[in-house]
């Protein structure tokens, strides 16, 4: 395998750690529940719903992308999703809370849900889609100089390039979330937000606008 190909799973696979840096999206509940439930085990617990959650909320996205891009030219595909991020990076600016849970005594749906809530309330899947439609392209590419029987169709590059890419992504995001949670929970406890807090929501924000940008510049 070539860097060439190399670069966009290593991105999905980043893209997914960066997700799970974001309090909001994950570690803060779960060192949260474990404090309140004085067990480390009940903060593993809670990784695989919340991977669950997150899972789900980013293969809705990409599976609509790829209905989409089956009966849609690939640049009507491309846009949409540039404007839905860019629409999401505006959302984030301008609206700055989050879906709220009623309490913390909660089990496996509750959480799926929660972090559903969490990942659609960010666009998280829609970051995906920049990645996927530039492997298309490169893809593509590729095809033109194979024969007709040998060219291949739709929105992404195969048939298992978006369900490997959510797999990648998902393995990203929970391994940085389970440590950032772990570390949490046995070493600096909640109090480091109010020491060392970094605005990810606004930083988060000017990703999605930018990169709503870059989509745009994705050749077809």
């Amino acid at each position: 395998m070539s860097h060439l190909t190399l670069w966009p799973w290593v991105a999905i696979f980043l893209l997914g750690a960066y997700h799970g840096v974001n309090p909001g999206m994950g570690w803060l509940f779960a060192a949260a529940l474990g404090m309140q439930k004085k067990s480390a085990v009940a903060v593993w617990q809670s990784l695989a719903p919340i991977a669950v959650g997150h899972f789900i909320a980013i293969g809705l996205v990409v599976a609509a992308a790829v209905v989409a891009g089956a009966v849609l030219p690939l640049q009507y595909v491309k846009i949409a999703a540039a404007c839905i991020l860019l629409a999401f990076g505006l959302q984030r600016l301008i609206r700055k809370s989050h879906p709220r849970w009623g309490g913390m005594q909660i089990g496996f749906r509750d959480l799926c849900i929660w972090s559903f809530l969490m990942a659609s309330a960010h666009g998280a899947g829609f970051m995906l889609l920049p990645i996927l439609l530039k492997m298309s392209a490169l893809h593509g590419a590729a095809d033109l100089g194979a024969p007709a029987p040998h060219r291949h169709g739709g929105a992404f590059e195969g048939p298992w390039t978006a369900p490997t890419a959510l797999l990648v992504h998902t393995l990203g995001y929970l391994l940085v979330t389970g440590l950032i949670a772990l570390v949490v929970y046995e070493k600096v406890g909640l109090q480091v937000l109010r020491r060392a807090w970094v605005n990810l929501d606004l930083i988060w924000a000017v990703v999605l606008i930018v990169t709503a940008g870059f989509t745009l510049l994705v050749p077809t």
